[in-house]
């Protein structure tokens, strides 16, 4: 991937993809976009399950730069506005 050219990898989707494997190995050469589940985490978790995935990717993939906190794909439709809330608010929060 780095060879051609590639220096953002996105999506980052976290049952295909481990985000914090990827941060291990290309963390000087890749900056990730994405990470946070869309399909186990988001619909079905509690605010507080996501409030603590986000914790994680942001400690974890954040640490150095290189990462974009997002949602691994588009949010669905049978995400609760609680745990979409949830997200921005530990999004925004200081580490």
């Amino acid at each position: 991937m780095v060879e051609i050219g590639l220096d953002v990898l996105n999506p980052l989707q976290p049952m295909a993809i481990d985000p914090f494997a990827m941060k291990k190995r290309y963390a000087k050469k890749l900056a990730l976009f994405g990470g946070l589940c869309v399909q186990h985490t988001m619909p079905s978790g509690t605010p507080e399950d996501v409030k603590a995935a986000v914790r994680k990717l942001k400690r974890e993939c954040g640490a150095g730069g290189g990462y974009i906190l997002a949602p691994a794909h588009h949010i669905q439709a049978d995400t609760s506005i609680e745990n979409v809330q949830a997200l921005y608010e530990e999004g925004l929060r200081e580490c």
